[in-house]
């Protein structure tokens, strides 16, 4: 088996998994969702032009499911692989506070920006299990990159989630939490 269909076989047993736990998951196209059309929108006018790549750069979680971009079906499956697991931890959040629920702590609490607590934690909750998956598909190091931490960072306290947690220390101190419960990376 090529290393190409191993990846593929990798992200396909994958959904399997997600599906046996949620049945009624479903992975739907964003571009095909009026409601996510809407969503860009307010989300360019509400953080003053900073996130514009809400159709074509994130992949969104509400109740069972799960909205991709366009080029999902042409992105690296190992990619898709990490992203589904950091998808997965949305569901089981929405699982256990439920769709209202969800909507008020993610979207209000305390505030919409800023300083958005419930959704910084869950947020933090599902990119530590993407930087897991990171570590476990690319290698312990992967994670330890400047530009994949940096990345990361900057999601909690840029524009891209509504500056959730701009406290950029304590979401560095986060992060640097998460690394040190990973194998360590091997020395060269």
């Amino acid at each position: 088996m090529t290393p190409d269909a191993q990846c593929e076989r990798l992200y396909a047993r994958l959904v399997d998994e997600i599906r046996a736990e949620f049945p009624r998951m479903r992975i739907v196209k964003k571009c095909d969702s009026l409601l996510h059309r809407v969503i860009h929108h307010a989300l360019v006018v509400v953080t003053f032009g900073g996130m514009r790549s809400y159709l074509d750069g994130y992949q969104t979680t509400i109740g069972r499911t799960i909205y991709v971009t366009a080029d999902w079906d042409d992105r690296d499956p190992l990619e898709r692989y990490c992203t589904l697991r950091h998808e997965a931890v949305h569901l089981r959040q929405f699982r256990k506070f439920t769709l209202p629920g969800m909507a008020l702590l993610y979207l209000f609490l305390p505030l919409p920006l800023g300083v958005a607590y419930f959704r910084s934690r869950f947020e933090m909750e599902a990119y530590e299990e993407s930087i897991r998956a990171a570590a476990e598909v690319y290698g312990p190091e992967h994670p330890r990159c400047a530009a994949y931490r940096e990345r990361v960072v900057n999601q909690f306290t840029g524009p891209s989630y509504g500056w959730m947690w701009p406290f950029r220390r304590a979401v560095e101190r986060w992060y640097d939490g998460v690394l040190a419960t990973l194998p360590a990376a091997e020395a060269n």
